[in-house]
This record gives C-alpha cells, structure tokens and sequence, in this order.
C-alpha cells in the first residue's frame, strides 16, 4: 500500500493489519466482552461487537481447503485454514503443492515487498 495516500493518523483495521505484518507480527482481532476472534480486520465482529482490541495470534491452524493453481512457469496453491482461534483465513501453503485435509500447519509472516502471512506444514 502506498503510504502517501493514507492520512498520518489513520487506524483503519486493514491498515493497522498491515502495520502489524511489515513489522513481522500476525495479529488479529478479538472482541473484549465475549472474547470472539475476528479475521479479516473489521470495525465490527459477526455478531455486532465493536470493542474489538489486536491480539498476536497463536499461528497454529488446520487445512479446511486447498487447490492447486498451475502456470507455465509452475504451480502454486491456494489454501483455507482454520486458525486456532476459529477464524478461517485464506492464504498459502510453502513448499508444498498440496496437503491433506486436516493438515496442521504453522503461520509465519512474509516479508518482502508487500508483507503476507503464509502457513508451513507442521511436522508430525
């Protein structure tokens, strides 16, 4: 995101979100009074709650989807995971081409130009 178009004293979810990403930290919401995660960043949980505060999260998760993408130069996936927390996020799976269902798997961040939060398979 260019910068330049974003008001100094900005603190919109998305961008806060990625604040949290260039600094290296997974970060998602969680509403204060009933304690319910939220991905993707919103000024307002499912269920209506807006006190809703930045907590690390665990980066823990579970495949619920993946499909495969190929290109002539090669092929890529595109996973949903459950997290942990119970939000279900979509995202990547490196250095495979595909996992099982059910797969757990470990969120680190990305850096590089843009900043992006990508699953590793966990080891059994």
């Amino acid at each position: 995101m260019d910068e330049r178009f974003v008001p100094e004293n900005s603190t919109g979810p998305q961008l806060t979100f990625e604040r949290f990403l260039a600094e290296g930290r997974f970060m998602i919401q969680r509403a204060h009074r009933t304690g319910e995660y939220v991905f993707y960043p919103k000024v307002m949980s499912p269920t209506g709650e807006t006190d809703l505060e930045w907590v690390e999260a665990s980066g823990g998760g579970t495949v619920y989807a993946i499909t495969v993408a190929r290109k002539r130069d090669g092929a890529f996936n595109v996973a949903l995971i459950d997290l942990d927390e119970g939000p279900r996020m979509m995202s990547t799976i490196a250095g495979v081409e595909r996992l099982p269902i059910g797969a757990r798997v470990r969120a680190r961040v990305e850096l590089g130009e843009t900043a992006r939060v990508v699953f590793d398979p966990e080891e059994k």
